[in-house]
């Protein structure tokens, strides 16, 4: 199930087609769907994600409706579709636009069609650890970041995160000469596809819910995920290999559609702000804690190897890796990357 050329080629028109149509919804939200999260005087959330219940993301997405319910179960209803059963993340993204859903959380790579400005997250070492990334999202970054598509009609409430990324494949991957003529799976990203073509890889680009499969058959031999990710969608049962490079980081943004959250009615509005970041704070504190518990599930199964870089061999991996930063410095603003890296300072 892997994406052929063809493929590949009308999602790209899809997506670009789904900007422009957001263009218009922004401009003209008369002419949008916007009530579709209404049902008489209740009020609807539809929040589909393509995570399964148990990874970070999904347990998120669970909280939110469970405290919901607790404390606004007479206004507001939540209904939460995980693992791609509503819909993909780049449907989603295009649902929310015309108020077909009224919550997503995505990753921040799918947007780099929409803004550059999150391609900061996908640089490779950027970040130290979930600490650094809390510290730049917190900063003063974080309400720039959060309104970067405002003019789409689309408005960030909260980050979520999941975790750092590792390396998977058929290999062990101490060095990035290893990763040479391998197929790695990757998510829609311009950073993310350059990250893989600097170590002599060819980046696939693949919806989530088809990473699975394409691994087990070798469509794709590897791909790069969080130890959480992995773990919920037995990625370990198809990969032999774990490197354990901390390269990236895997991150959501919690995104409602402007003109639908406007209309709720300010006191609401407010408690259900109040929450996402009640739940926000819950969930990333518990990332780490998630991908710990992951990789140890992940080691103690028996069924993938997990290597250990070395500070050498890390420090190699940087230095491989670094070019890509210049190659996207212009995009996504010099002054933004340097924010990024004080976060990450010791």
């Amino acid at each position: 199930m892997y994406e052929t050329k063809a493929r590949s080629s009308v999602r790209a028109a899809k997506q670009y087609g789904m900007v422009l149509l957001m263009l218009l919804c922004a401009g003209l939200l008369s002419s949008c769907d916007l009530d579709g999260g209404r049902t008489g005087t209740r009020i609807l959330i539809k929040f589909p994600h393509v995570t399964p219940p148990a990874s970070p993301k999904g347990r998120a997405a669970d909280r939110f409706q469970e405290v919901v319910s607790e404390r606004l179960g007479d206004r507001v209803t939540v209904e939460v579709y995980p693992s791609g059963q509503l819909m993909n993340d780049d449907d989603s993204i295009e649902a929310l636009a015309f108020g077909e859903v009224q919550m997503i959380a995505v990753s921040l790579s799918k947007f780099d069609r929409l803004t550059k400005k999150y391609q900061v997250f996908d640089l490779p070492f950027m970040f130290r650890d979930l600490n650094a990334v809390e510290r730049f999202q917190k900063g003063p970054a974080g309400p720039e970041l959060l309104d970067a598509m405002a003019d789409k009609g689309l408005q960030g409430i909260a980050f979520w995160h999941n975790g750092m990324k590792q390396f998977a494949g058929p290999v062990s991957l101490s060095s990035p000469d290893a990763a040479d003529g391998l197929k790695f799976r990757i998510m829609e990203s311009d950073v993310l596809q350059a990250q893989i073509l600097q170590v002599g890889g060819n980046p696939q680009k693949m919806a989530y819910p088809e990473v699975y499969q394409a691994l087990q058959t070798g469509a794709v031999d590897g791909h790069e995920n969080t130890w959480a990710n992995a773990y919920s969608s037995k990625f370990h049962e198809v990969q032999d290999y774990f490197t354990e490079t901390n390269h990236g980081y895997i991150g959501y943004l919690v995104l409602v559609n402007t003109e639908f959250w406007e209309s709720i009615p300010a006191d609401l509005r407010e408690q259900l702000g109040d929450i996402i970041l009640e739940v926000s704070d819950w969930a990333n504190e518990r990332a780490a804690m998630l991908n710990a518990e992951a990789r140890a599930n992940i080691l103690a199964s028996g069924r993938s190897e997990i290597v250990t870089l070395t500070p050498e061999e890390l420090d190699r991996w940087r230095e491989t890796m670094q070019p890509v930063w210049k190659q996207f410095e212009d995009e996504i603003g010099v002054e933004l990357i340097e924010t990024a890296k004080t976060a990450s300072l010791p």
